[in-house]
């Protein structure tokens, strides 16, 4: 099994175009030391020929650009997308289908929620359907029930619900569905290497405790440093927490949930461009290393056996 991080950025990517915060400014004037990000998203290969695409960023065609096995030219038209998961409806995880319309019809696996919000609050399945086409299917997340796919054998997937909120279009905003977030277990079943994904992760609920235990991998939510980031900034009126990511510092923090576990490999994705982890020398992120914790970038791959 093969993971690569096509985009490591929260919404609105790193630099973020109209933003003038301290990273933001210091990665465009060359004073600060880090790298550029795109907005999240993650592929996911047994072969190293077929892909899972997670979450469809709108900077998918500089991720596929990026990332020339996405691409492979075996004929006229092509690619190596073979389906597309998505783990909410939110603007910076679904923007991206729109750039895969000029291909076959669409695979998309998600809940019934996200289906939702993407035929009323922002139509783009229905947009879609003057294009590509997508062919819906369905994600069972109540229980977690897991599924694998003809084009990705040896891949096995389940859907995790995670506390959350639906994106601000949809019609449900305030009241909460099941399915409206989720985290996605991948497993290669003949290695039996297991990763767990989950960049809108908010909260620890009960329901998680198995899944960053036993994951060999965790790639977890690193939008914000501290719960009160944006407030400071003047940039919200809301908490990390209030808008459903938990902050990385502070008591029951990112950091104090991830010392529980002390088998998987634990990396932060979704950053904000705010986040001072972004800079590879702030103390933050001197603090993140100290305790095994790293920051995902834009090309990162964990390969767990050759792809054959």
């Amino acid at each position: 099994m093969k993971l690569l991080v096509l985009g490591s950025s929260a919404g609105g990517g790193f630099p973020q175009w109209n933003c003038n915060c301290a990273n933001c400014s210091g990665l465009r004037r060359g004073t600060l030391r880090a790298r550029a990000r795109t907005q999240s998203s993650i592929a996911v290969s047994v072969n190293g020929d077929e892909w899972l695409l997670i979450n469809a960023s709108p900077d998918i065609h500089a991720q596929i650009r990026a990332n020339a096995c996405l691409q492979p030219g075996r004929r006229l038209r092509d690619t190596g997308i073979a389906g597309v998961l998505l783990i909410d409806a939110q603007i910076d995880h679904t923007t991206g289908l729109f750039m895969l319309r000029e291909g076959k019809p669409l695979d998309v696996w998600c809940t019934p929620q996200v289906r939702y919000d993407l035929s009323a609050g922002n139509p783009i399945f229905r947009v879609l359907e003057h294009f590509c086409r997508v062919r819906w299917q369905p994600l069972q997340v109540a229980p977690p029930t897991s599924f694998t796919m003809a084009a990705l054998p040896g891949l096995l997937l389940t859907p995790v619900p995670l506390a959350s909120k639906a994106p601000p279009f949809s019609p449900h905003r305030h009241d909460a569905h099941v399915g409206d977030n989720i985290g996605v277990l991948i497993e290669d079943v003949a290695r039996g290497r297991k990763i767990f994904y989950a960049p809108g992760f908010g909260a620890m609920e009960p329901q998680l405790e198995p899944y960053l235990a036993e994951a060999d991998c965790l790639l977890l939510d690193g939008t914000f440093w501290t719960d009160d980031e944006m407030i400071r900034l003047g940039l919200s009126t809301h908490t990390a927490r209030a808008i459903g990511h938990l902050p990385q510092s502070g008591p029951n923090g990112m950091i104090e949930l991830l010392a529980r576990y002390p088998k998987p490999r634990k990396i932060l994705i979704h950053i904000n461009n705010t986040n001072p982890i972004l800079d590879e020398d702030s103390p933050e992120r001197a603090e993140l290393a100290r305790h095994g914790i790293e920051v995902a970038h834009d090309g990162m791959a964990i390969d767990y056996g050759d792809a054959t």
